[in-house]
């Protein structure tokens, strides 16, 4: 199993990517622990996984600290962590986004990462290294009209994949993301807004928007030892819809 005797967490693993994420590592030997704001939905994944469930706000810094401590206390150490959550606004115009609801977009898609850097780094050079893996977006590789301030998140989080991978590479952390096109989440509806899927679909490549299992596989394989030497990396996950 690639994953054996690895501890990690993953983010808004309560449904969608993050839910498969977390299904994907324990079933390839890691201890997970699955943090959420959908108590219900995220303890019945934990559970079903044989993992822990934490009530984590990613954009509040007291519940990222007791996320990773929940990781470190449990098992011992932390190897991967994958910030998975992630919120989007409803394709409109951007002008038609209020300042509230941009504010909760970069506090839960690029501040959480700060934070997570925060708590998790300084754990994983007194072990020896690990990994961060950050889900981004295609929206961040090439953005379209309509989720202007959601392809500017995405946008930050690749920037700070690759500036984060370059500063702790001596620490032996690693530090990658994922860039998924559109999936069967519950964000889908806000992503396609007044479009309609089989439009959406058109402008991917291989046909059809990626599954939960698809990022799930390509988690897996950065989160391995068979991603020992990647880092840095932005990987898309998209059908060639970026290209």
């Amino acid at each position: 199993m690639k994953l054996q005797d690895k501890v990690a967490v993953v983010t808004g693993a309560a449904s969608g990517f993050g839910e498969a994420i977390a299904r994907r590592y324990a079933a390839e030997g890691a201890q997970v622990v699955c943090a959420d704001l959908n108590d219900q939905l995220g303890k019945k994944v934990a559970d079903e996984i044989g993992g822990a469930y934490v009530h984590a706000d990613v954009a509040d810094r007291d519940d990222v600290r007791t996320m990773v401590r929940t990781a470190v206390d449990r098992y011992g150490r932390l190897d991967a962590l994958v910030n998975n959550a992630g919120i989007t606004h409803v394709n409109r115009p951007m002008l038609d986004v209020g300042e509230e609801e941009f504010d909760r977009i970069f506090a839960v898609n690029v501040k959480s990462i700060y934070l997570a850097a925060m708590e998790v780094v300084p754990v994983m050079r007194e072990q020896g290294g690990g990994c961060m893996i950050n889900t981004a977006s295609t929206a961040g590789l090439r953005p379209r009209p309509g989720l202007t301030w959601y392809n500017a998140s995405k946008g930050a989080v690749i920037t700070m994949t690759k500036s984060m991978a370059a500063e702790l590479g001596p620490d032996n952390i690693r530090v990658n993301a994922l860039c998924p096109v559109a999936g069967d989440t519950p964000l889908l509806p806000s992503f396609l807004g007044a479009n309609t899927r089989a439009a959406f679909e058109a402008t991917v490549p291989l046909g059809r928007l990626c599954t939960s299992e698809d990022v799930a596989k390509a988690a897996l394989w950065l989160a391995s030892d068979e991603a020992g030497f990647i880092t840095g990396v932005a990987l898309p996950v998209d059908g060639g819809r970026a290209v």
